[in-house]
């Protein structure tokens, strides 16, 4: 399964935008609002938990600084990538979007697509707001 967020702009610039999503601490802020549980657990690995979804835990998995950050799934049974993108976009601007790519069986990826769809809607929409 392949799902994009909307193109953001955010308040920071493409190397702040890097560093900020190279913190796992900075990813509370990013959370939607059905957050029940957010925990850091390493310095690359936080565990969150939405209301009425499992608790997922993400780690960077891969960064090319300053245009990608990559958070992978720590779990076999919920196995995908969340793909970052920054680009540069003015002195104090950059533009952010994000690719989840997930492998789900079909009936699995018919109940999580919209939850899915509207949680990267929510951290990217998040993102435009810092």
């Amino acid at each position: 399964m392949h799902l994009e967020s909307k193109k953001v702009t955010t308040g920071k610039n493409q190397q702040e935008m890097f560093d900020f999503l190279t913190n796992v601490k900075n990813y509370e802020q990013l959370m939607p609002e059905s957050t029940e549980k957010f925990e850091v657990k390493a310095e690359d690995r936080f565990l969150f938990g939405l209301k009425g979804m499992p608790e997922i835990q993400l780690e960077i998995k891969e960064t090319k600084e300053p245009e990608l950050v990559v958070l992978g799934s720590t779990s076999d049974k919920f196995n995908f990538s969340l793909n970052i993108h920054i680009e540069d976009a003015a002195e104090q601007q950059s533009e952010v979007f994000m690719e989840f790519d997930g492998k789900f069986n079909a009936m699995m990826a018919m109940m999580v697509k919209g939850p899915l769809q509207k949680f990267i809607n929510t951290l990217s929409e998040n993102a435009a707001k810092l």
